[in-house]
C-alpha cells in the first residue's frame, strides 16, 4: 500500500502534526508526503529528511499559497490516482481538507483514528472518547484523519526521500483568501506544549483570567488553554479552546483551573500524562480523571502556587 500524507506547514517550516501523520501512515505502507504551497522548496527539503518517507511530492503554485481546501482537495484527488490512502492529522486544516477529498473520491472518511489494527481496520473514539470503536473500511481508497496525540512523532531527520514535482488544477474559483488574523504569543503552541495551564468559567472575566492564569503559565513556561465555557464567555479567543470542539492535547502536565470537567472538555485533554485540577467543588467531574486534585478557592490557591514557583 502506498500512502499519501498531507504536509502541514506555514509556508516556511513543517509543523509537528506532519510527523504524527507520517508515523500513522508508516503502519499502512510506503509513505509519500505531499507539500502544497507557493515557494515551498525549504518545506519540501525538510519533508525529505523525515525518517521513513520515501518520496516528497511538491505542488508549487500560487493557488496553494494559503492552503485553501477548495483548491487543495482536487490536487490531492489527482495525486491519489497513484496512491491507496490519504492521511492527514486531525487538525483544523486536516479536518478541512480530508472530507472534501473523501467526497470527491466518493468514499467514507475514517476520522480521528487512534491505532492501525490492519490494512483497512482502525480504532477511533466515539461518544466523546468514552468508548473506542473498531472500524473497517470496504472502500478501494482510504481517506484518514489521525489524532496526533495517539501517534508518536516521526524523527525529523535521518531520511533522504526523493523530491518530485506534481501539478493540479490550481485555482478552483470556489473561494478566495482575504486575510488572516493570527494570534501571536511567546508561549509554546498549544498542541505541542509539554505543559498547559487552562482556565474555566469560574474565572469570571477576561481580566481575571489573564491576572490568574498567565502568571502561573509564565512561571511554568506553559501554553495557555481554556474550556469552551471560558471561550464562549469571551475570556479568551477560540485559539485557546481545549476539548472535543477545540484542540486535542496530551502534554506532560495539564493544569485545570476552575474547570468542572464537562465531557467535551475531558475528550480533549484526558490523555495528558499528569493532570492537576484546582476547583472548589469537590464533586466536579474533573477530579475523576485528575492525578492530583486540590479542593480550594482558585483565587487563593493559584496566586499562592505561583508565588512559590
Amino acid at each position: 500500500m502506498t500512502v499519501l500524507v498531507w504536509a502541514e506547514h506555514n509556508g516556511v517550516a513543517l509543523k509537528d502534526a506532519t510527523l504524527n501523520a507520517v508515523t500513522a501512515a508508516a503502519q499502512l505502507g510506503a509513505v509519500h508526503v505531499l507539500v502544497a504551497g507557493f515557494g515551498v522548496d525549504s518545506v519540501a527539503a525538510q519533508a525529505a529528511q523525515i525518517a521513513g518517507v520515501e518520496k516528497v511530492l511538491v505542488a508549487d503554485d500560487a493557488a496553494y499559497a494559503h492552503g485553501l481546501a477548495e483548491n487543495i482537495a482536487p490536487l490531492v484527488v489527482a495525486v491519489m490516482a497513484d496512491h491507496d490512502a490519504f492521511v492527514a492529522t486531525a487538525t483544523t486544516t486536516g479536518k478541512n481538507i480530508a472530507p472534501r477529498v473523501a467526497a470527491l473520491l466518493d468514499v467514507a472518511q475514517l476520522s480521528e483514528i487512534l491505532s492501525v489494527e490492519g490494512p483497512k481496520t482502525f480504532t477511533r473514539p466515539i461518544y466523546a472518547g468514552n468508548a473506542i470503536a473498531t472500524v473497517e473500511s470496504s472502500d478501494a481508497k482510504l481517506v484518514i484523519t489521525a489524532r496526533g496525540t495517539a501517534f508518536a512523532k516521526a524523527e525529523a531527520t535521518g531520511g533522504s526521500a526523493v523530491i518530485e514535482t506534481v501539478s493540479g488544477a490550481g485555482e478552483s474559483g470556489l473561494s478566495s483568501f482575504i486575510g488572516a488574523e493570527l494570534a501571536k504569543s511567546e508561549r509554546p503552541e498549544l498542541t505541542s506544549a509539554k505543559i498547559i495551564v487552562s482556565g474555566g468559567r469560574a474565572l469570571k472575566d477576561a481580566d481575571t483570567f489573564a491576572a490568574t492564569i498567565l502568571p502561573l503559565a509564565d512561571k511554568l513556561g506553559a501554553a495557555v488553554g481554556a474550556s469552551r465555557a471560558a471561550v464562549d464567555a469571551g475570556y479568551v479567543s477560540n485559539d485557546y479552546q481545549v476539548g472535543q470542539t477545540g484542540k486535542i492535547v496530551a502534554p506532560e502536565v495539564y493544569v485545570a483551573v476552575g474547570i468542572s470537567g464537562a465531557i467535551q472538555h475531558l475528550a480533549g485533554m484526558k490523555d495528558s500524562k499528569t493532570i492537576i485540577a484546582i476547583n472548589k467543588d469537590e464533586d466536579a467531574p474533573i477530579f475523576q480523571v485528575a492525578d492530583f486534585g486540590l479542593v480550594a478557592d482558585l483565587y487563593t490557591a493559584v496566586p499562592e502556587l505561583t508565588g512559590k514557583l
